[in-house]
């Protein structure tokens, strides 16, 4: 059984490390597919179809269509199609206040500058198949890219063995305003998305998270195409006080371990009792888990259950860690709220555990992992925008400015960025 550990005991880079093995090889693994997309096409795509997920997708075809998307809605029941109604409510609302606008504004020489707000023309949402179904992963990407203005969303996921994909996908994904959708998953997916085949033809920004595949290959393509972040396995810090109850608290640790056996699960208290009670919990709670065997491997390795001198330590410890899900559950949690300065995403009070997040309150669950909280930024309508700038100057601005404008250009060598100036100067 898993023991409390103090602070000042702790390998922090051991806990939160994440190793895949060799990764040099894998680089080499995932840019030789991708290569294989660039010079083949479909016929790459299909190939490693049947080679990766053992599906033969030369009868069905690469892409969704129309008649699996009407059926897909005759396999969901009502309450699974009235949640993801509603949690598309929730997110779109929530995105909507992220809009930007384009502006202009004038000075009294004449002077006019301004920026743009242009949503990309096409983007690429990747959405994980394998030990589990992400409907809500369609929501989370899609409705932003939607919210910005978005012509073209384009999702791929992999496919059932039977060469389908999962019916409450395909709902989510209509539900959405997707436009096309491909039976295609792991790095070859992101090849086709970035550099086009005979079917699919490029986008312009590629999200959503995947395994080591995917995020090696979204690495590689990036610079071709823009992507949202290298998304690694997931993550859960609850910082909590002598006030809270252990079996609510394990279920919190374990919603996040069942996603992957790489997944960390970190509880911080300055209460021994507390966390003691709460290892003993989430003891028994795995032996209840339909996901039990990956849920005992993440809390095995990745868990923890961490004993600090007080809440401030442990908040010290959360902003090195800097979460992608950060649980503040403690008995005034907006008091501690300011003090937060890396989390993906934060949780407040006993009253929002994480999958409250994942599924339904309407901030985006695309969260970056690894200790990139510490730069990159939750998943939202900024993202699917580019921002061009506009300027327009004015004779009189030209030549009240002119003398400085060339003395910068001529101090960095640039003669002709001068003279471009200078044959304007009066």
């Amino acid at each position: 059984m898993k023991r409390v550990q103090k602070y000042g005991e702790l390998d922090i880079k051991k806990l939160t490390a994440k190793s895949y093995g060799d990764d040099a090889l894998l680089e080499s693994r995932v840019a030789e597919i991708i290569q294989k997309v660039k010079q083949g096409g479909n016929e790459a795509l299909l190939s490693f179809t049947a080679n990766f997920d053992g599906v033969d997708l030369s009868k069905a075809g690469l892409q969704v269509t129309q008649e699996e998307i009407e059926n897909a809605y005759k396999l969901v029941d009502s309450q699974f199609l009235q949640a993801i109604r509603q949690a598309k409510q929730n997110v779109r609302k929530y995105h909507e206040k992220q809009k930007r606008v384009s502006w202009m504004e004038s000075s009294e020489d004449g002077t006019i500058l301004g920026q743009i707000i242009r949503p990309l023309q096409r983007v690429g949402i990747y959405v994980p198949g394998g030990t589990a179904a992400y409907p809500s992963s369609v929501l989370m990407n899609a409705l932003p890219a939607a919210v910005a203005g978005v012509e073209e969303i384009v999702m791929v996921s992999p496919p059932l063995k039977d060469g389908t994909l999962l019916p409450e996908v395909l709902v989510a994904a209509a539900e959405c305003g997707v436009t096309e959708i491909y039976k295609i998953g792991g790095a070859q997916a992101i090849a086709a998305l970035a550099y086009g085949t005979e079917t699919i033809a490029p986008v312009d920004k590629i999200t959503g998270p995947g395994n080591i595949y995917v995020t090696l290959a979204k690495k590689q393509v990036y610079g071709t195409v823009d992507i949202d972040m290298l998304a690694g396995p997931s993550e859960i810090l609850v910082l909590a006080d002598e006030s809270e109850n252990p079996e609510e608290l394990a279920a919190d640790l374990l919603s996040q371990a069942e996603h992957d056996k790489l997944a960390s699960a970190i509880l911080v208290s300055p209460c021994r009792e507390l966390l003691e009670k709460t290892v003993l919990e989430v003891e028994r709670q795995l032996e209840l888990l339909p996901r039990a065997e990956i849920a005992r491997a993440s809390w095995d390795t990745y868990g923890a259950a961490i004993l600090v001198s007080d809440l401030q330590e442990g908040m010290d410890l959360a902003n090195r860690i800097a979460p992608e899900h950060f649980e503040l559950v403690v008995r005034e949690p907006f008091s501690w709220l300011g003090r937060v300065k890396n989390a993906g995403a934060v949780f407040l009070g006993r009253n929002t555990p994480e999958p409250v997040g994942d599924y339904f309150a309407g901030p985006n669950h695309v969260l970056p992992t690894g200790g990139t909280a510490r730069f990159y930024s939750v998943l939202d309508v900024d993202a699917f925008v580019k921002k061009i700038s506009v300027i327009n100057y004015s004779d009189q601005a030209l030549q009240r400015d002119a003398d400085q404008i060339m003395h910068l250009a001529r101090r960095e060598g640039l003669e002709a960025h001068a003279r471009a100036i200078e044959v304007r100067k009066r």
